[in-house]
């Protein structure tokens, strides 16, 4: 029967029924089982829209037309509106396996866009593909498992000498680019500060194909460096990896100080220098010398290096010098480099063979041409005769540069000619400048000299590795796994020394740079990552790992190779998450007794402290997050958390410190932070002995400890912090060096337990007690527990919790209790670090600042601003010389770092932007007036001056850290020695 025959309400309004007929529609009994309001049996559920009665049955429309009741029972029963089914659940839209989450409110920002847009990072500079090369890459590739055949070299120097100039000179002989003279490429500096600020902060590697005189073929790993004194923790941190070290020199400036240090640091790391005397186009442009001139100008900048390096190391071998083969000329600018025997090759292909060797050797020095007889003489026949290598190199290049300058197009041509050089007409009508660089490209061609004189005076890495495994392994040096890194094998065991780590294009995870010195390493395989704290006593910081990629480093773009042997430097991926400076990165099969590589030596330290914090309280892990990238990317940054929860970032100068937290903002951690104004990090010492021996009783009073401190002899803590000395001596050796350089007695020289409070750090604790009088079996069952105790009093001194430097604890009796219950480590260690306090604070502490070394560079007539400037400053001038053959004078002095900050812009200020200014951390100088003297008084938003300054530093110090003003030796003492001091009238004693 059609559903027409009944209303809305389900009542029957159709025809008459007979009785016996039976119904279209059953009508289910209502039969209610469960309490609750009942529904009328007889009430119809309302169908609406079907055109079959049947439809409903067969098809599944996703919405259930036949309505249940309360009681559960199917039929046509009245539904009450709340609970209808008009839309199907979420697990039936999404099905079972998804989770779904109803808002009842909007918690998006109205800041936030609904579908937020995609965010591409890419904060270096990158190739959109691989560039092409002169040189086929499967070659290079093929290169990488010949060692002899790879040099490992960096580019170092002071800054704006010229370093990214010369590799940018090396790429486009190398790669198919075009070069505009007016706008140089930097192609290592990839970094985006970098190139807004025109200075490499970062270290810039390419591996490159090169060719020699001969035609020989070489795989040169060569690494940009930055030239700031601020960022030559870069240039200790590649210095670890390669070989040799070109240093490039400005001929007009010469040896400047950040020249000085990288020199003084190749040759501790026992690393073959050779030269390159650059902007020599400056000698005719600028200083407008004449060739004469230009000679003795030349020759005293070689020789200021050779006065550097045989101050250190008196070795003949290491003078630099033309004749040598390990001295070349260039403009990197201008795209020519040439050394002595590629000008002679030169001269041996335009006028016929003879021997380019020996005529190489007669270009240098005290050697004059007599042009009548066509001999070389050493003794000048005339006093016009020209020495040989004014006649045969700069004459010719004068000649050429003036040609060119002369803008006498018919001249020049001729000129040309005569060198068998010719040019297309329209490179005539060039500008100047690159007339200039198209000319003498066409007239030097490619730098075969200096590849030259890499692959002679650099060594390769296998004839290099027993000396590079001998000054950087801890392990011993008789084992098989040395013998394999000695060998430079690549069929052996893997392990691979990582010093740097390069962030990616996005700056969300690094790739490990270094260097393979064992077996070969490849992509998927598994490994160990040995961090800087690992030792066979503590194993902790081991973790395992994938090598995800293995890849060739060119800057601005990378190479992806499968395996990488021996003697390759190289980027990894995938291994980074442990890696906090530098690694160890070992195979997964070695079983032998690992050991790490030392880690590295840094030139400077870093002195200059900010503290830093969110602007929005919530972005707090962000930033710790961002901190930890930052550890990573930066050398010699230190971050830290001080007691007070401020979070702490120690840089060496103030653009160092400037690009971290450009890289905290932009870079790793895209959040507002709050900086503190700057401060420096202090060190604390004492400079007498002291006052009474201090003793300290274990809290259970079963344990005494008796000690007394007096400052280091000079040239001690330079030397333990050098690694001259180290623990890793024997008793024997150690106790020989203090005696005989120091006239220690031997009981102290063979009796010292530790240097703290690290490994290298510039304090003593010496054990000079008697056998006779101290139980030398229980003392020694406590030595751990002591040492830990000094090593905390060390690091965090008693005065404003800053280290302790250059004091000598000496520990002179104690009484240990037999039971070893009594004399764990939680009774000794606090108790050795509050004798230590107290025997610190009698024998008068003062406060150590670090000190800048500045050099400055200006016009004679600025001098005086200089001076100036630097007396405002507590700052002093210990030099001030004429750099020779210039107009320029070299201002040396030092400064405090305190004092420091803004000094740059202050100078700039006063002598009109002519003065130029590098500082680097030199010294620590002991602060003015006595740090405990509480009667000082000092006056709020005033600054302290003479005698009155510790007081000030160390309490503005310890309030910034939270500490109280009090310095009183007392809470440090036992109650007897307090009420004894107090008796015998030294009360001012206790502060």
């Amino acid at each position: 029967m059609s559903t027409e025959d009944y209303d809305e309400f389900g009542n029957y309004i159709g025809g008459d029924l007979d009785s016996d007929e039976e119904s279209d529609v059953e009508i289910a009994p209502s039969a209610p089982s469960q309490p609750g309001p009942s529904v009328p049996s007889q009430a119809y559920a309302p169908l609406e829209g079907l055109e079959d009665e049947d439809e409903d049955m067969d098809e599944d429309t996703g919405m259930e037309m036949t309505l249940h009741g309360v009681d559960g029972t199917a039929g046509n029963q009245v539904v009450l509106h709340e609970d209808k089914k008009y839309y199907a659940t979420a697990a039936e839209t999404y099905g079972e396996d998804v989770e779904t989450m109803v808002q009842e409110e909007d918690a998006q920002l109205l800041s936030e866009p609904i579908v937020a847009p995609i965010k591409v990072k890419n904060f270096t500079v990158q190739e959109k593909g691989l560039p092409e090369t002169r040189f086929d890459r499967n070659f290079m590739i093929d290169l990488m498992n010949y060692p002899d055949m790879i040099r490992n070299v960096m580019v170092a120097g002071h800054i704006h000498h010229g370093k990214t100039s010369l590799l940018d000179m090396l790429v486009f002989e190398t790669h198919q680019m075009t070069y505009d003279v007016d706008k140089p490429v930097r192609y290592t500096d990839t970094h985006v500060l970098t190139r807004s600020r025109e200075i490499s902060i970062k270290s810039g590697p390419m591996s490159l194909v090169l060719q020699n005189s001969k035609g020989k073929s070489s795989l040169v790993n060569i690494i940009d460096t930055p030239g700031h004194v601020n960022f030559v923790d870069e240039v200790a941190s590649i210095g670890r990896l390669v070989d040799g070290v070109v240093l490039v020199v400005d001929v007009v400036e010469g040896v400047m100080h950040g020249t000085e240090q990288i020199i003084k640091h190749a040759l501790q790391e026992k690393l073959k220098l050779v030269l390159v005397v650059n902007k020599m186009d400056r000698l005719m442009l600028e200083l407008r010398l004449p060739p004469k001139d230009a000679f003795y100008k030349i020759k005293h900048t070689i020789e200021e290096v050779n006065t550097i390096i045989a101050s250190i190391d008196p070795d003949e071998s290491l003078r630099l010098s033309p004749e040598l083969g390990n001295v070349a000329f260039a403009s990197t600018q201008m795209g020519w480099c040439f050394t002595l025997r590629s000008f002679a090759a030169m001269y041996s292909d335009t006028f016929g063979s003879f021997d380019v060797d020996e005529f190489a050797m007669r270009l240098w020095g005290n050697i004059y041409f007599d042009s009548e007889r066509r001999k070389f003489t050493r003794k000048q026949s005339d006093i016009d005769q020209k020495r040989s290598f004014e006649h045969f190199i700069l004459e010719p290049l004068y000649k050429l540069y003036s040609q060119v300058l002369s803008e006498d197009s018919e001249t020049l041509k001729e000129t040309l000619a005569d060198l068998n050089i010719t040019l297309k007409p329209a490179v005539y009508k060039m500008d100047v400048r690159p007339l200039l660089k198209v000319v003498l490209e066409a007239f030097f061609g490619p730098s075969v000299g200096l590849v030259d004189m890499i692959t002679e005076h650099v060594p390769s890495p296998k004839a290099n590795a027993e000396q590079k495994i001998r000054h950087t392994y801890t392990g011993p040096l008789t084992s098989n796994l040395t013998d394999s890194m000695i060998s430079c094998d690549s069929q052996g065991p893997t392990v691979v020394h990582v010093a740097k780590l390069y962030h990616t294009t996005d700056a969300e995870t690094f790739r490990a740079y270094g260097r393979v010195m064992s077996g070969t390493v490849r992509v998927g395989q598994s490994v160990k990552v040995l961090g800087e704290g690992y030792s066979l006593e503590d194993e902790e910081d081991m973790v395992n790992a994938v090598v995800e990629g293995v890849l060739i480093d060119e800057s601005r773009y990378t190479v992806d190779v499968p395996n990488a042997g021996a003697g390759n430097l190289v980027l990894l991926a995938g291994v980074d998450a442990s890696i906090s400076k530098t690694a160890t990165i070992v195979g997964e099969d070695i079983e032998d007794d690992l050991y790490i590589f030392k880690p590295i030596k840094h030139i400077t330290a870093s002195v200059l402290k900010v503290a830093v914090e969110p602007i929005s309280p919530s972005e707090l892990p962000k930033m710790l997050e961002g901190l930890r990238k930052i550890n990573k990317s930066y050398p010699l940054v230190t971050t830290k958390v001080e007691e007070s929860g401020e979070h702490i970032i120690l840089g060496t100068g103030e653009l160092y410190v400037d690009c971290i937290l450009h890289d905290l903002r932009k870079l790793f951690s895209e959040i507002e932070i709050k900086v503190s104004d700057p401060v420096t990090k202090f060190c604390e010492t004492v400079v007498e002995t002291s006052a009474l021996k201090c003793y300290a009783e274990t809290p259970n009073k079963k344990n005494k400890l008796t000690m007394i401190s007096e400052p280091l002899e000079n040239g001690i803590a330079q030397d333990i912090e050098s690694g001259k000395v180290t623990m890793r001596m024997t008793n024997k050796e150690r106790g020989k060096y203090f005696e005989s350089k120091y006239q220690w007695d031997l009981l102290a020289s063979r009796n010292i337990w530790a240097f703290g409070p690290e490994e290298n750090g510039a304090n003593v604790l010496i054990n000079d007690t008697l056998p006779s009088e101290v139980d030398t079996k229980l003392l020694g069952s406590v030595k751990e527990s002591v040492k830990q105790g000094f090593q905390w009093g060390t690091r965090e001194g008693p005065l404003c919790d800053e280290p302790i430097r250059g004091v000598k604890f000496r520990i002179l009796d104690a009484n240990i209790a037999q039971e070893p219950i009594y004399r764990g480590g939680g009774q000794i260690i606090p108790t050795a670090r509050r004798v230590c306090y107290s025997s610190f604070l009698l024998a008068t502490p003062r406060l150590l600042e670090p000190v800048y070394y500045v050099e400055v560079q200006a016009p004679a007539d600025c001098v005086a601003a200089v001076y100036t400037v630097l007396s405002r400053r507590r700052g002093h001038v210990t030099k001030d010389i004429p750099k020779p053959g210039s107009p320029l004078y070299t201002v040396k002095a030092h400064i405090p770092v305190l004092d420091a900050n803004g000094f740059e812009t202050d100078l700039r200020t006063a002598t009109m932007g002519q003065a130029f200014v590098q500082m680097s951390f030199d010294h620590w100088s002991t602060v003015p007036g006595d740090p405990t003297d509480s009667s000082i008084q000092l006056r709020p938003l005033e600054p302290a001056t003479g005698q009155s300054l510790a007081r000030d530093l160390v309490l503005k110090t310890r309030r910034r850290k939270g500490l109280s003003d009090s310095i009183a030796v007392a809470k440090y003492l036992e109650d007897e020695t307090i009420i004894a001091i107090s008796a015998s009238g030294n009360a001012d004693l206790l502060g």
